[in-house]
């Protein structure tokens, strides 16, 4: 047996961890279906401005990241992708939503749309905080 640091790792090193992870959590809780979110906001030129990517398992919908344009910030288009997730959460019969923030973006505006503070890394990256949340939506 060989413990090796992969140079440049890529799916394949991926997808090999990721079953064995993946076979003992089927194990220990039976298996999840899995499936990619992703919500995007167009311009009238079809560029996409904004948007959100995620993924629900075990009936939880992980808001991996979101993001709008700063040029179209502050106009209700952040609120109306979460609102949007949140009903294609439900939905998919998922019982909650959970996501991470730094210091430096938005915990407020998640707190604001009901997502609760469930733990912190400080000093990630240094000098800052990192954030994780959740909400139930069942």
């Amino acid at each position: 047996m060989t413990i090796e640091v992969v140079a440049s790792p890529g799916e394949a090193e991926r997808d090999a961890i990721l079953r064995i992870l993946v076979a003992h959590n089927e194990a220990s809780v039976g298996p999840t279906e899995r499936q990619q979110v992703a919500i995007v906001v167009r311009d009238d030129a079809g560029t996409i401005t904004g948007g959100l990517w995620g993924k629900i398992g075990y009936r939880w919908l992980f808001v991996e990241f979101l993001a709008v344009s700063p040029d179209h910030k502050r106009q209700g288009i952040g609120r109306a992708l979460m609102q949007r997730a949140e009903t294609l959460a439900r939905d998919a019969g998922c019982i909650g939503m959970w996501l991470d923030t730094f210091s430096f973006q938005a915990r407020g505006f998640y707190e604001k749309l009901g997502f609760g503070h469930f733990g912190t890394i400080d000093d990630f990256p240094p000098g800052h905080a990192r954030f994780f949340l959740s909400k139930r939506i069942d």
